[in-house]
């Protein structure tokens, strides 16, 4: 979904953080940014924002947001439609913009067809959040939190100054590696450059969170929502680091850390306003809203349920071992295990007339031992295995032909674990093709909400939860609730279910 509001199976290599992208990278041969002054100079907006209002005075920059437009559509899975969605959204919009220091600016609100939690904005105006995080919001305060302060990014001009910086300290860089090489003071500059380009970064994110906690406060909405987001990220990041998902990438935790005196920071500006209960928080409207969104993973990039992922378009499953973790990322499927051994699995265009063995000899797989490529048959799948070694890891390379496709299933093991053969084949041993009943069963992951009833606490609540794994502990994330709380009669909280 796009508005605008005034007053306004995969291929390639991965290119992933994290030690799983590295070792898996190893073996193939083929594989955003918010800117700002100090904090004090940058509480309170520009007095010359650049957005969409002012297109006709500085076109190029508007023009350089257009063209980002499309790639982050690409990068995110495009746009989510959804009407009400959209209309409540643009409801907050609208109330923030109107409170704004420049009630004439306009701002184009994309929601983006991904389940990272993430939210951002581009000079001209282009704000976007994904509906990752709109599941772990809890009411239209929070949400209208995390869209002021991108808007305060855009008005205070975070992303031009940030871009000035940046560039800087890349001349900087240049200089002390082409001219300065052994110049120990110009190292020592370049090393400040960085440290300040951090606490920029960190300052940026502080004067945004002040200027939009002023506007919630101002436009009526709860001022202290902005902490109690700030601490359900941090509880999200815990989550989803004991889980073991640990692609951060497209996540608006690698650039909006929650720290204790950020939260401390965000309810000393939130009492400017008034004690806790101050302001609406409109939480029944919001979760109306996100009733029945998608959750996790979409139909046309399979779905991981536990220790499987099935992907009901290509028609093909495979499982993990116990105590291994799969993430569905946009560019493979990887789960990483005990030990440190790691699985990468993508689909790759082959030709039908070229042999699986020639296509593994043919370049792509670095380190490989050319002696140990053999030809085998998985569950009736024409397949092709293989063994190499690059900077301290093992690999086993499977390749799979089924239904015409050919599949990549990438096993890495550092040099001394005795594991790597045993997970290959487990891996590689469980792939096979879906049938038409499975195919037909399977259905995308929804937020629902539901009303508890008499009788129910939050472990029977939590039972509802159905696709999911650690149910009860997700459960506790999406709806806010610490280790102690319980649910209460007549609440309505927000569910994920298959049905």
């Amino acid at each position: 979904m796009t508005r605008t509001v005034a007053a306004g199976p995969k291929s390639g290599s991965p290119c992933r953080g994290g030690w799983i992208a590295l070792a898996l990278a190893l073996v193939l041969s083929a594989c955003q940014s918010l800117g700002g002054g100090m904090y004090d100079d940058a509480l309170k907006p520009s007095s010359d924002p650049v957005t969409a209002a002012n297109v006709t005075r500085d076109n190029r920059l508007v023009q350089l947001a257009r063209a980002q437009h499309p790639r982050i559509l690409h990068t995110y899975g495009g746009e989510y439609s959804n009407p009400k969605l959209e209309r409540m959204v643009a409801k907050i919009v609208g109330k923030l913009t109107l409170v704004s220091d420049n009630p004439s600016q306009i701002y184009r609100i994309t929601i983006l067809d991904s389940p990272s939690i993430n939210a951002f904005a581009l000079p001209g105006g282009y704000l976007y959040i994904t509906r990752g995080l709109l599941a772990l919001a809890n009411d239209s305060a929070e949400l209208a939190a995390v869209i002021a302060h991108e808007m305060g990014h855009v008005t205070a001009n975070h992303g031009l100054e940030r871009q000035q910086l940046e560039a800087e300290e890349a001349l900087t860089s240049h200089v002390v590696a082409d001219l300065l090489s052994n110049d120990q003071e110009a190292k020592t500059a370049l090393i400040r450059g960085k440290l300040k380009l951090a606490q920029f970064s960190r300052n940026q994110e502080l004067a945004a969170d002040a200027i939009g906690i002023n506007s919630i406060g101002k436009a009526g909405f709860d001022p202290y929502a902005a902490a109690r987001f700030l601490r359900a990220m941090q509880t999200y990041s815990d989550f989803r680091s004991v889980s073991g998902a640990n692609d951060t990438s497209l996540d608006f935790l690698a650039t909006h850390p929650s720290t204790p005196q950020r939260v401390a920071l965000a309810v000393e500006k939130a009492k400017v306003f008034g004690p806790p209960g101050t302001g609406e928080r409109d939480r029944d409207a919001y979760l109306k809203g996100i009733d029945g969104m998608l959750y996790g993973d979409k139909p046309d990039e399979g779905y991981v349920r536990g220790n499987t992922f099935m992907h009901p378009k290509l028609g093909i499953m495979f499982t993990v071992p116990q105590g291994f973790v799969i993430d569905n990322s946009a560019q493979a499927v990887t789960a990483a295990g005990p030990g440190d051994v790691a699985v990468r699995f993508d689909g790759v265009s082959v030709s039908r007339r070229t042999r699986l063995d020639d296509y593994v000899r043919s370049g792509w797989v670095t380190g490989l031992d050319p002696s140990s490529v053999r030809t085998t048959t998985i569950n009736g799948n024409e397949a092709v295995v293989a063994r190499a070694t690059s900077e301290g890891w093992q690999f086993d390379v499977t390749v799979i032909r089924a239904d015409g496709q050919v599949y990549r299933l990438l096993t890495a093991a550092p040099l001394a674990s005795h594991d790597l053969e045993n997970v290959a084949r487990s891996v590689s041993g469980s792939f096979r093709l879906l049938t038409p009943a499975e195919k037909t069963s399977l259905k995308p992951l929804k937020v629902r909400i539901v009303t508890v009833t008499a009788g129910q606490n939050i472990a029977s609540v939590a039972a509802m939860m159905h696709g999911v794994d650690k149910a009860l502990d997700l459960f506790r994330v999406l709806n806010g609730l610490g280790p102690g709380a319980d649910v209460s009669v007549g609440d309505k909280v927000k569910i994920v279910t298959d049905e």
